[in-house]
């Protein structure tokens, strides 16, 4: 069994046995394929030494720590599967060290410029001078922006939402997310006046309005994809008077917890809310905690001059 049929082996594993998303098989699988090309003789038969060459090697184009830490996890669960499937009799990963991430502060955008993005939005889906075309993408643009401040939803977690989620005028809702995991998120009135204006929108097209997905399209998975809604963002921030280069839908998700943080909503409540499986990963926002702690000391402690 040569290399590429080891690796598909491996995602069919892990597809049937772990139940991986999509999103996290073809991560896998074009860093195993990528290694598979770049070291000789492919890399089912690679040994440990061979593995730190290539991790040298995309250490010395570029990538970052963290591109290099997960095509290295990749390679490891490839070779455990060996090891466990008898189709290696040995694991040449056990040796090498993954590489120092460092934690670098994820952006985000502030209160203002929030207000400007999602204002801008509402105004260009309220543009009754738009033609049909144009006042349907403006529709559903401004229901997505929206949502995703509401709810901090991954950008795969917003665009493949239910049209279920628009039918109810509920407060909250179930979002399935990573690991196949369901949590509760809050919906705002604002986000639910929105979500109503598209879906009436969408119910006039044939072609959206039988979908399942809230936000459907002509695409093999049947809803918008991630790149069109970060393309349209983008546009919508330039439209706006914001830097396109400081927005994506992953800035809004970090805007969502920063500005929870900033008004007093507790880190717990916000691991919970973005579906974080450990509070380590949602910790990444200390630094917002410390602010406010400063501000509260010099805002109320009677020596603070």
């Amino acid at each position: 069994m040569n290399s590429a049929a080891r690796i598909e082996a491996f995602l069919e594993m892990m597809s049937a046995e772990r139940g991986a998303a999509e999103n996290t098989l073809s991560s896998y699988r074009r860093d195993l394929e990528d290694a598979s090309v770049e070291i000789d003789g492919g890399l089912a038969g690679a040994a440990a030494a061979d593995i730190r060459n290539y991790l040298d090697d995309i250490a010395a184009r570029g990538f970052a720590a963290t591109s290099q830490a997960r095509k290295l996890s990749a390679i490891r669960q490839f070779f455990k599967f060996l090891y466990a499937e008898g189709l290696r009799r040995d694991d040449p990963t056990g040796t090498l060290d993954s590489p120092k991430k460092g934690r670098p502060l994820p952006k985000t955008m502030s209160e203002a410029d929030t207000g400007k993005l999602i204002d801008r939005a509402a105004q260009e889906a309220a543009d009754a001078s738009l033609n049909d075309g144009d006042g349907l993408a403006a529709l559903r643009l401004h229901a997505l922006v929206e949502v995703l401040y509401a709810t901090g939803l991954r950008v795969s977690e917003l665009v493949g939402l239910p049209v279920t989620v628009a039918l109810r005028d509920d407060r909250f809702f179930m979002v399935r997310g990573k690991g196949d995991k369901e949590r509760m998120v809050p919906l705002s009135a604002k986000a639910r006046v929105a979500m109503r204006a598209w879906l009436a929108a969408r119910s006039t097209v044939p072609a959206l309005a039988d979908s399942p997905f809230l936000f459907p399209a002509a695409s093999d998975s049947g809803h918008l994809s991630r790149q069109v809604f970060a393309r349209d963002l983008k546009g919508l921030a330039a439209r706006a008077g914001i830097a396109s280069a400081k927005i994506s839908p992953h800035v809004l998700r970090h805007a969502f917890a920063s500005h929870l943080l900033q008004n007093g909503a507790d880190l717990r409540a916000v691991q919970q809310l973005l579906g974080h499986a450990d509070i380590s990963t949602t910790q990444i926002y200390t630094h917002v905690l410390e602010e406010r702690l400063v501000r509260l000391v010099n805002d109320h402690h009677p020596l603070a001059d």
